[in-house]
């Protein structure tokens, strides 16, 4: 069975929606606290008073997540890390028998796991204390912009205060940088990062299970609308482990003992990897290949471009963006005029869709709720 990163997708939302969730809950949390008095001329001294109280509740939310969260990284990160070892049972238990099976079903799992989770953890770290600023900042900014709106004539102090809270709503919660360089809001941070470890994490169970069963060459998949980074290693051979390096070699056929095969190697998997290969978001997968039985799979048409599934992100992203816009509106125009945004938008999805037959992927325009 074919292994990749698009097989724990499942276990990357479910470790993502508690950020989202609590996201939202720090937006109402927020928007509640603003509204309340806001009519009253002592407004401005009661809010800024209050700001301690805000952080202690924000405290409180921040606590919950990171509890719940901890434990579901490990928890993701143990699953994906099953789900590669069994695709390789499945995968061998069609050709291997005896020691060669028994060996592969006799690794340790424990430290591996450990290893991938405790990276995992200590990437999420810094996201707490940025969680803390950015709010408590956001908090007073709205304050400060609701109260200079009045005495410029521009704005009443609500319009002021509905267009920072959109204004954050928009945003969410940003400002973390990965290793590249790269800016991300929370929730695709969290995506990124929990991308990358389960995705490795079933990729390493998975080669390590065909290691100790002695197959050492792999295959890779062809994926729909691949990206320029995957598309050189696409229906290509490689070799587990070893040098780097498109060459031939001969190697013992998969199950005719005494018989050499050539087979042409693009190079090692943790070549490829280094390339771009099984990247976040990445849908290849890689299996078993046996010299001799295994056949280099036909190549397929695409249903749309590449570009076109970036353009299917980037409105499901505009979704969610306008339902954050109307989980913060302070009255019902406000909150009508967003969920009419949502629509549009939702029907841009559709027109998408139908000219290039790319599948609907409506859980990535929902909104998560608060556990």
């Amino acid at each position: 069975m074919p292994v990749s990163p698009a097989m724990a997708e499942d276990l990357v939302a479910a470790v993502a929606d508690l950020y989202e969730a609590a996201e939202g809950v720090l937006i109402e949390r927020i928007r509640q606290a603003l509204a309340e008095g806001i009519d009253s001329p002592l407004w401005v001294e009661l809010k800024l008073a209050a700001v301690g109280n805000l952080q202690a509740a924000i405290e409180e939310v921040i606590a919950a997540l990171q509890a719940d969260a901890n434990g579901a990284i490990r928890q993701a990160v143990a699953e994906a890390y099953d789900r590669g070892q069994q695709a390789a049972v499945v995968e061998l238990g069609a050709v291997a028998t005896g020691p060669a099976l028994a060996a592969a079903e006799a690794l340790p799992t424990a430290p591996a796991v450990d290893r991938l989770a405790r990276a995992a953890i200590d990437d999420t770290g810094p996201v707490y204390l940025r969680i803390l600023r950015t709010t408590v900042d956001t908090y007073r900014q709205v304050i400060t912009r609701a109260a200079a709106a009045p005495l410029l004539g521009a704005q009443t102090r609500r319009q002021a205060a509905q267009s920072a809270l959109d204004a954050f709503a928009d945003r969410g919660i940003t400002g973390f940088i990965d290793r590249a360089g790269r800016s991300w809001d929370m929730r695709s941070y969290i995506e990124m990062a929990m991308r990358s470890v389960v995705g490795r994490a079933a990729v390493e169970a998975h080669s390590d299970r065909l290691g100790a069963a002695g197959v050492d060459l792999v295959i890779v998949s062809q994926a729909p609308e691949e990206c320029p980074l995957c598309r050189p290693w696409e229906r290509k051979i490689l070799v587990r482990t070893g040098a780097p390096g498109a060459r031939d070699v001969r190697v013992q056929h998969g199950t005719e003992d005494g018989q050499m095969v050539t087979v042409r190697l693009a190079g090692s998997l943790p070549e490829a990897r280094a390339a771009g290969l099984m990247h976040p978001n990445c849908r290849h997968s890689v299996s078993a290949y046996l010299p001799g039985v295994s056949r280099v799979p036909e190549a397929q048409p695409s249903r749309g471009t590449y570009e076109d599934t970036q353009t299917q992100r980037y409105l499901e992203r505009q979704v969610r963006k306008w339902k954050r816009r109307a989980a913060a509106a302070m009255d019902d125009q406000t909150r009508r005029a967003a969920t009419a945004r949502v629509r549009t938008y939702q029907g841009r999805i559709r027109e998408l869709v139908d000219e290039t037959g790319l599948p609907r992927k409506s859980h990535r325009e929902q909104l998560s709720t608060a556990r």
